[in-house]
């Protein structure tokens, strides 16, 4: 573990924390008083999943950056994992029916965040020229990969424009801060996501044809779980994990060493092919018996692994860290501003509902890390459609925000 000054250092305390701090949240949140049942009517337990492990993280509780709790354990163990569960009762067709809204949504985001690149390092130009000043630049074009796809690309445009160190560490705790609020605030409109979608007039059909046909598959198939049940739930979710990560490896080093278009895609990253392996598995379980472990509570398991990868995303985040520089944060918001309003006008204009709105953002901004967070936070079964739009995020990540990068190097006259 990298030295820390962490009041706990122990990773099976941090745990234990969490796990306690996730348990004490969900209990709350069943109302067992009024107080707490008007406080969670308008907060949501999965917002307090979020911040609180953030909030350790600041006072110095924990160091979330010191923790393998997030990587590898959550990222690599528990999410692969939780993937192959909710998809596992994934209603495809329905998914299909979505229609192309869905993608065009996607593509707004990622126009918003290429557009948001050039507002913010214009306007910032204008109100604090020494914040784009030197190889600031270069800093956006490898925090355009982190939004467009993810840390994969990010490190990719940080060895093709040569990314000074401390310019790269200033835009990752950009992009942990600003992706962190944001997804915050959408986990928090999701809860109210169906009153929102009243008030914008948005067409909702397909989705609440999809959750209707989900609650009745669920309700036909629901059971008391037997220890064999549950047996077979873990086995095959951290079977399929094992899979995925043995397969991953030696197919990176293939498509990196054989494909020359393989960096362009992330198709060299390990973590690329778990998540891609682990949804392709959880698919094809879907059309199979296994399906009917969802009726045991399949998805469930995959929805408490999820709450731990939301805490351990959270504890990453430090409420404090961009004091330093805080002219940076202003070029960061500017820049997700952008991308939101950019993303707002072409749901606003399509009807899409909210749903489409927040995985539009999040394929781009949290990729296949948060994407499937914030969709299950809609319903467990969306996840996988986040897992999809977040891998195309990786496919595309590299190629366009190399033409950012471009474009901001002009800028900038260098």
């Amino acid at each position: 573990m990298a030295e820390t000054t962490a009041l706990i250092t122990n990773d099976i305390v941090v745990l234990g924390l969490i796990a306690a701090t996730l348990g004490l949240i969900f209990w709350a949140s069943s109302g067992p008083t009024p107080l707490l049942r008007r406080f969670f009517a308008v907060v949501p337990a999965l917002l307090l999943c979020y911040f609180i492990p953030a909030i350790y993280n600041t006072v110095g509780l924990i160091d979330g950056h010191a923790t393998k709790l997030y990587n590898p354990v959550a990222r690599d163990v528990l999410l692969p994992a939780a993937l192959v569960l909710l998809t596992l009762s994934i209603d495809l067709p329905g998914i299909i029916r979505l229609g192309p809204k869905l993608l065009v949504v996607f593509c707004a985001g990622t126009a918003g965040v290429m557009l948001g690149a050039i507002v913010s390092f214009v306007v910032m130009g204008w109100i604090h020229p020494e914040t784009v000043a030197g190889d600031t630049w270069a800093g956006m074009a490898a925090l355009a990969g982190s939004w467009i796809g993810g840390g994969a690309n990010m490190v990719a445009m940080r060895e093709v424009f040569g990314v000074d160190a401390t310019t790269f560490g200033q835009f990752a705790v950009v992009d942990v801060a600003v992706a962190s609020l944001w997804m915050a605030v959408l986990l928090f409109l999701a809860g109210r996501s169906a009153d929102i979608d009243r008030a914008s007039g948005a067409d909702t059909r397909a989705l609440d044809e999809m959750r209707e046909r989900i609650a009745a598959y669920q309700a036909q198939h629901a059971r008391i779980p037997s220890l064999t049940d549950l047996m077979l739930i873990v086995g095959i979710a951290f079977g399929a994990v094992a899979l995925a990560h043995a397969v991953a490896v030696p197919m990176a080093a293939w498509f990196d060493a054989n494909v020359s278009w393989a960096r362009q895609f992330s198709l060299h990253s390990p973590f690329v092919w778990v998540v891609v392996i682990s949804t392709s598995i959880g698919l094809g379980l879907s059309f199979t018996r296994a399906r009917r472990l969802e009726g045991a509570g399949a998805s469930k398991l995959g929805s408490v692994m999820l709450y731990f990868l939301i805490a351990c995303i959270g504890m990453q985040m430090d409420l404090l860290a961009l004091l330093d520089r805080p002219w940076l944060f202003a070029l960061g918001v500017i820049w997700m501003a952008t991308h939101i309003l950019v993303l707002w006008l072409v749901a606003r204009a399509l009807k899409a509902p909210l749903f489409y709105f927040a995985i539009g953002s999040q394929g781009n901004i949290g990729a296949a890390a948060s994407a499937p967070v914030v969709a299950a936070a809609f319903h467990p079964s969306l996840a996988p459609v986040g897992v999809l739009l977040g891998t195309v995020g990786y496919a595309s990540g590299t190629y366009l925000a190399y033409m950012v990068g471009l474009m901001l190097r002009s800028l900038a006259g260098q």
